[in-house]
């Protein structure tokens, strides 16, 4: 008996995967100590956070395009450049020499001067005049389809949304002002439904403060790049026990980041259930170091292993380490 067509067409949207289905991936790329994160919607489109280091091999530049290849993305839809500095900009013509940037995103003209930092401001100057540029501004949006992507801070700015009172804010001491571009970084906050991601780049301790003293104006998020790749010129209890993160990511290099100070007060955080690393950190030895099957890069190894998240809507997600295919369900 032949299928009535409205028949057919009901039965095959039934046998489809709903779009809400598909996932958020999040790529944390071993860049050794800078950053490169890539999101991929559930729509197709990408978002990467920083390109890491120059290298005379393109070796960041190749990490990342390893990345969007396994998601199956061929171009960079939108690039933040959280502030520039080598680790986090350095690497943007050798990537952009190996596949489009569509639109690149920053907080505006570099801070710093001096040869090297100039260098580097150009270097950027010269693929954003090929891209389309947008300079951003705390409360700002970017269009990605199926996310919000909210810009916290920049430029030194933080958000004015509103928050509920903190009262880890108590006592709590202030660093020595921090003129760099650390502390004119881009923090963003994605969500994905009821999962949040926050990455805040490099910026610093005063400034993290602002965003969560005397309101917690983030609220709680489910995965927390760790801030500045774990050295505790960033990182105060205040903010980071205040955003109560169920899993935390530290994009540290073995040599670079994961200060045991820093590694504790991210350990310690309220509700925390796991914290993994890019890197084993030197610095952390046998007392501040994760369990090594969270950990992509041993001591001693740099093959470039990451670490992968596959988040949904409902606010479920799995972490997946690349060099051994440990995964963990939250």
């Amino acid at each position: 008996m032949a299928v009535k067509p409205l028949l057919f067409i009901a039965l095959l949207a039934c046998s489809l995967p709903a779009y809400g289905a598909r996932n958020l991936e999040i790529f944390f790329v071993d860049v050794e100590g800078g950053q490169a994160t890539l999101l991929v919607t559930p729509a197709g489109e990408s978002l990467l956070f920083d390109t890491g280091w120059p290298d005379a091999d393109n070796r960041d530049a190749n990490r990342i395009a390893a990345a969007a290849a396994k998601a199956g993305v061929k171009q960079i839809d939108y690039l933040i450049i959280t502030h520039f500095h080598t680790d986090h900009a350095g690497g943007i013509e050798q990537l952009a020499a190996k596949m489009p940037i569509r639109h690149v995103v920053d907080h505006g003209s570099s801070v710093e001067t001096g040869r090297s930092a100039e260098t580097l401001y150009k270097s950027y100057e010269d693929v954003a005049a090929k891209s389309k540029r947008i300079t951003v501004k705390p409360g700002d949006k970017l269009p990605l389809k199926g996310l919000q992507v909210e810009i916290l801070t920049a430029h030194g700015a933080v958000t004015t949304r509103p928050g509920k009172p903190n009262p880890l804010c108590a006592g709590v001491s202030r660093k020595a002002e921090d003129k760099s571009e650390n502390a004119r970084s881009v923090g963003t906050l994605v969500t994905y439904g009821k999962f949040r991601f926050l990455d805040m780049g490099d910026l610093t301790w005063n400034k993290e403060l602002e965003l969560v003293c005397p309101e917690n104006r983030i609220g709680k998020v489910d995965v927390y790049l760790t801030t500045h790749h774990g050295l505790d010129a960033s990182g105060p209890a205040a903010l980071v026990h205040a955003i109560a993160p169920r899993v935390a990511i530290m994009n540290n290099g073995e040599k670079k980041g994961g200060t045991p100070p820093a590694w504790k007060v991210v350990k310690s955080s309220p509700g925390l259930l796991d914290l993994w690393q890019v890197h084993y950190s030197a610095a952390g030895g046998s007392d501040a170091n994760t369990d090594d099957k969270m950990i992509a890069n041993p001591k001693g190894e740099d093959p470039g292993n990451y670490i992968e998240i596959q988040a949904q809507s409902n606010g479920k997600f799995t972490v997946t380490n690349s060099r051994n295919g440990f995964s963990k369900s939250y």
